[in-house]
């Protein structure tokens, strides 16, 4: 009888270890997000992307709006070229989880912390290009309010008020990006949290343009449409809020609304409204955000693109500091090299299978 008694306790045991590992292997579906630690009472929010099509570029109607009147870009520059002649197709074939927002200050002080890096702007000989604070409006157009400094770093990029945790890490470059991504890796790893097969990475240029658009087969400007007005509560570019210490605006062409900060936002401030289908926060807009493929003047890849010579890291999203038609989902710039850094440009992690 008692044996009885075991072999039905062990059945049971048996049973209940299938069904949690049966839901243990369930594969990730869309708009699923998990916290990982990063120690110090500090996380990280990811959110899963599955596998998609999506449309790369943009049309000649949409670089012809953002270098119009409302779009405000320079008109008669080279920099729209950069799209590509016309949207492409293209697929991401392995799902991926993304960061819900732009590395903050307070996870790379956590990084930072924890092993001690030197960015590239803080070794010796670095530099970084933050705000100028004895520039002058003038009727020049366009201004450029940007020099570069000695002396200035993501622990202080020049903004002229006290920096907060929650503001998205910025005079940071594609070598210090790809470091904490190293560092998260071998984290992740040695605490046996790190899912089989996969590694924290910057995303290639083609997840975060899939990512950018929110699960959208169509190429709009922003990931919400076509309609800028539509972005009112959306997304931190210029708009109508005053400098630090000024009774002025940024001379551009402007939102007009107050998106609440003449600088930058704090990641994830737009709550809800500020989210596209797959749950991204911040993708136009805020910072700059450094991805992994290498610069191509003639367009994007689907396949992660880098080269041998003189390599410029991609950079896309446009900035708090933008005109609106600089902060669409199409807009792509090359950076000077994958040490230069700029009080404008941050970085997402990617957690997806290895790629360079």
């Amino acid at each position: 009888m008692k044996i009885a008694n075991v072999d039905r306790l062990l059945l049971l045991s048996c049973l209940i270890l299938s069904v949690v590992t049966a839901q243990a292997a369930d594969p990730p579906s869309q708009g699923d997000s998990k916290q990982i630690d990063l120690g110090g009472d500090v996380s990280l929010d990811v959110v899963y992307i599955p596998p998609g099509k999506f449309m790369m570029g943009s049309t000649p109607e949409e670089k012809a709006w953002a270098t119009g009147i409302e779009g405000g870009a320079t008109p008669g520059t080279t920099r729209e070229s950069y799209e590509g002649e016309m949207p492409r197709p293209m697929q991401v074939r392995d799902g991926f989880w993304m960061g819900r927002t732009e590395v903050s200050v307070g996870q790379f002080k956590r990084f930072v912390e924890e092993t001690g890096y030197v960015t590239d702007a803080e070794k010796p000989g670095g530099e970084t290009q933050v705000f100028d604070p004895e520039w002058k409006i003038t009727a020049k157009a366009p201004p450029h309010p940007w020099i570069s400094m000695k002396g200035k770093s993501w622990r202080d990029p020049n903004f002229g008020f006290p920096l907060r945790n929650s503001y998205p890490v910025v005079c940071v470059s594609w070598n210090d990006g790809r470091a904490f991504c190293k560092w998260l890796t071998e984290r992740e790893r040695k605490a046996g949290r790190l899912p089989k097969g996969l590694e924290y990475r910057l995303p290639t240029e083609a997840e975060w343009a899939y990512a950018c658009r929110g699960g959208s087969q169509e190429s709009h400007y922003f990931w919400w449409g076509n309609d800028l007005r539509d972005g009112e509560g959306r997304l931190n570019i210029s708009a109508v809020d005053f400098l630090p210490g000024r009774n002025k605006i940024w001379p551009l062409a402007n939102a007009p609304w107050s998106d609440g900060f003449a600088f930058v936002s704090p990641v994830d401030q737009y709550g809800e409204k500020g989210r596209n289908g797959f749950g991204m926060a911040d993708m136009c807009g805020g910072v700059w955000e450094i991805v992994l493929d290498h610069f191509d003047p003639k367009g994007g890849h689907e396949e992660l693109y880098f080269v041998k010579e003189n390599p410029r890291p991609v950079c896309r999203g446009g900035n708090y500091f933008d005109v609106p038609g600089n902060a669409r989902c199409a807009v792509r710039l090359g950076l000077k090299s994958e040490s230069y850094s700029d009080s404008r440009d941050g970085f997402r992690i990617c957690l997806g299978v290895p790629r360079g």
